[in-house]
C-alpha cells in the first residue's frame, strides 16, 4: 500500500525502526480495516482488545518485517489471524450465537427493511452455523478471503502456507458449507464467500 505521499508500508515500518512514532502511520491506514474483520469474527468486546494486540505484536515485530513487501496488509492480517486463535472459542460462541439468533451486531444496519431482515435472519443463522461446523484452519481461510478480501497469495502470506494450501482449504471450506446450506437462496452470502 503506498501513501498518497508515495511511501509504502514497508518504507513506513523501516522509517519506525529509527522513528517509533512513524509506526502510528501503519495503524492509521489499517486498523479500521483490521477492527472491521476482527469484530466480524468475535464481536465487538474482544475486537478492540485483539486489534490492539495485532498492532502491539506487529510493533515488536516490525525489525523482522520483509521490506521487499510493500504492503503490509497480509502480514498483519497474519498476526490478526494468530490473534483470534487465540480467541478461538468466543468466535465459536458467537457463530453459534449467530445461528440461533440470526443477528449479527458488526453487520447489522438500522437503514435495513423490517422484511429483508426475516429473510436474512433465516440465512444469517443457517450461515453461522455452517461457519461454526468448519475446521478452525479452513474457516480462517475462507474468512480472510470472504471478509478482510485478501487473494489467495495474501492469504498465504498472512498465514505462512502455500498457495496451494490456501486454495484446498478454501475448496474444502466452500464445499461443506454448500453442503450445509442446501437449498437455501443465498445469493447475498454467496456472494460475500465465493467471490
Amino acid at each position: 500500500m503506498t501513501a498518497p505521499d508515495g511511501e509504502t508500508d514497508a518504507a513506513v515500518i523501516s522509517r519506525s525502526r529509527h522513528e517509533p512514532e512513524a509506526f502510528a502511520l501503519l495503524y492509521d491506514r489499517h486498523a479500521a480495516a483490521i477492527y472491521r474483520y476482527v469484530a466480524r469474527r468475535l464481536g465487538d468486546a474482544p475486537a478492540d482488545d485483539v486489534v490492539a494486540e495485532c498492532f502491539l505484536a506487529a510493533f515488536a515485530r516490525r525489525d523482522r518485517y520483509d521490506p521487499g513487501r510493500a504492503d503490509a496488509r497480509p502480514w498483519l492480517y497474519g498476526i490478526a489471524a494468530r490473534v483470534i486463535g487465540k480467541h478461538r472459542r468466543t468466535e465459536v460462541r458467537l457463530l453459534r450465537a449467530l445461528a440461533r439468533t440470526g443477528v449479527d451486531p458488526v453487520a447489522e444496519s438500522h437503514a435495513d427493511l423490517v422484511d429483508s431482515r426475516v429473510t436474512a435472519a433465516a440465512q444469517q443463522r443457517q450461515l453461522s452455523a455452517a461457519l461454526a461446523g468448519l475446521a478452525a484452519t479452513d474457516r480462517e481461510v475462507l474468512l480472510l478471503i470472504a471478509w478482510a478480501d485478501l487473494s489467495y497469495a495474501e492469504v498465504a502470506e498472512a498465514l505462512a502456507i502455500p498457495v496451494g494450501t490456501v486454495r484446498s482449504r478454501l475448496s474444502r471450506a466452500r464445499k461443506k458449507t454448500r453442503a450445509a446450506l442446501a437449498g437455501q437462496d443465498l445469493t447475498l452470502q454467496s456472494e460475500e464467500l465465493y467471490t
